[in-house]
């Protein structure tokens, strides 16, 4: 199937697609013995392109699941902390789909994917993300009333989310919240705003996958009957 040069430069992890269309007119990158400066260019399984005389071969695009631990941070590096890269046993330049806070646990998806990973954290597509949150004091159901309709915060309002007791009693609750979004420590922020902080938080599903069977910190190869059911739920094309 053809594929933009640009796309194909920033899949190969040569560059972004900015940096690789920059790449392009400048003359730097060849397709079939062919100096390329049009931005329109594609290019198919079989061709040559090469970068400054060096042959440019994508990755192959991998597809993990992971249970995100305590402490680990949703980052491809970082001096000061264990990232969720680090976890996938892959050689493969592989980044997170969004992120999950330092402390909060739970299923995250890593790939080297990038257009399914943009249209994935996209909220128009709606991708539900289902969390428990361990919350202190007993949640009444007009506060989960308020997620329900939006919860105000110093970023605007948040969409609907849907919001049930699991449990609780005067000193804790527990919570399941779903939301379509991926603020930054949207769910933890949600409930500080109802007087309910998160003591532990956990994202038990996304999209159609599920934690079960998988331990704190293991991983595991997404089947191909899951990448086409995310495709399919982002109406990709499929390659």
């Amino acid at each position: 199937m053809p594929e933009r040069l640009q796309k194909y430069l920033s899949r190969a992890g040569v560059a972004s697609r900015r940096k690789s269309e920059e790449l392009i007119a400048a003359g730097r990158v060849s397709v079939n013995g062919v100096t390329v400066t049009e931005m329109g260019t594609t290019v198919e399984p079989g061709d040559a392109v090469f970068l400054d005389g060096r042959p440019v071969e994508p990755e192959p695009v991998e597809y993990h699941l992971l249970n995100k631990p305590a402490g680990v941070v949703s980052a491809v590096t970082d001096e000061r902390a264990r990232t969720v890269t680090q976890l996938v046993p892959s050689r493969a330049r592989l980044f997170p789909v969004g992120r999950l806070d330092r402390d909060t646990t739970g299923l995250l998806l890593i790939t080297n994917d990038g257009a399914l990973a943009h249209r994935l954290m996209h909220p128009r597509f709606e991708v539900d993300k289902v969390y428990v949150a361990e919350t202190e004091g007993l949640v009444a159901e007009a506060e989960l009333s308020r997620l329900r309709k939006g919860i105000r915060l110093e970023d605007g309002f948040t969409s609907p989310a849907e919001a049930r007791l699991l449990g609780g009693k005067r000193t804790g609750s527990l919570v399941e919240i779903i939301i379509h979004e991926g603020r930054k420590r949207q769910v933890r922020r949600m409930m500080e705003a109802i007087g309910h902080p998160v003591r532990r938080l956990h994202r038990k599903k996304y999209a159609m996958l599920t934690d079960e069977g998988l331990a704190p910190g293991e991983s595991r190869p997404l089947t191909k009957k899951e990448v086409q059911a995310l495709r399919k739920l982002t109406r990709m094309e499929q390659r």
